[in-house]
């Protein structure tokens, strides 16, 4: 495949995940303050599917589109004003999340058990993003800021964890052996 092409497929992946975050992104339940959203789910899947790289193009993709006024985030939201608001720190966490989540991958092996860990560790930094943006915006305490912002996240948090890590290695050895996307370095166990 040429470079052409592969920029092409990149590129179309990349469009293809973030159209996959806006979906999950109306999957939600409202909480008073922070929504559970399967934003983080597809955050996930994305970095377990396309690596690091990919994955936090992916992310800032999905990001540029609410921030232009697309209704791609929770709730059919967007605009600027939404990544500035209390819950904008958990969409610019998602682009660092999966760089995380791929790195880690790439660095190891992308394999379930790996998987599980680097979603996790992806969960921790979109959580520490948004509780840092939520306790600012809102003028809230530590305290506060960790009752309404990661404390309600956590057991779900774990079960999108390991549902990104099983979907994602499943799909991505589907998207491997179709030649769809390209494999790592480390072999796909």
């Amino acid at each position: 495949m040429n470079s052409e092409s592969r920029r092409l497929r990149i590129m179309i992946n990349c469009a293809i995940f973030a159209a996959i975050t806006a979906i999950l992104a109306q999957v939600e339940i409202p909480l008073p303050v922070v929504p559970i959203s399967g934003q983080t789910l597809a955050v996930g899947l994305t970095a377990t599917i396309l690596g690091s790289r990919q994955g936090a193009a992916a992310m800032t993709c999905y990001a540029a589109l609410g921030a232009v006024g697309l209704p791609v985030f929770a709730g059919f939201k967007g605009g600027a004003q939404v990544l500035v608001g209390p819950t904008g720190g958990y969409i610019i966490g998602f682009i660092a999340a999966a760089f995380v989540t791929g790195y880690i991958l790439e660095k190891t092996s992308f394999n379930l058990p790996m998987a599980l860990i680097a979603n996790t560790a992806g969960m921790i930094v979109t959580l520490l993003f948004g509780t840092i943006q939520l306790k600012f915006v809102l003028d809230l305490t530590w305290t506060q800021a960790l009752a309404a912002g990661v404390y309600p996240f956590i057991a779900v948090g774990l079960i999108k964890a390991f549902l990104a890590s099983w979907i994602g290695i499943t799909v991505r050895r589907r998207l491997v052996q179709a030649n769809l996307i390209h494999s790592s370095r480390k072999a796909v166990a």
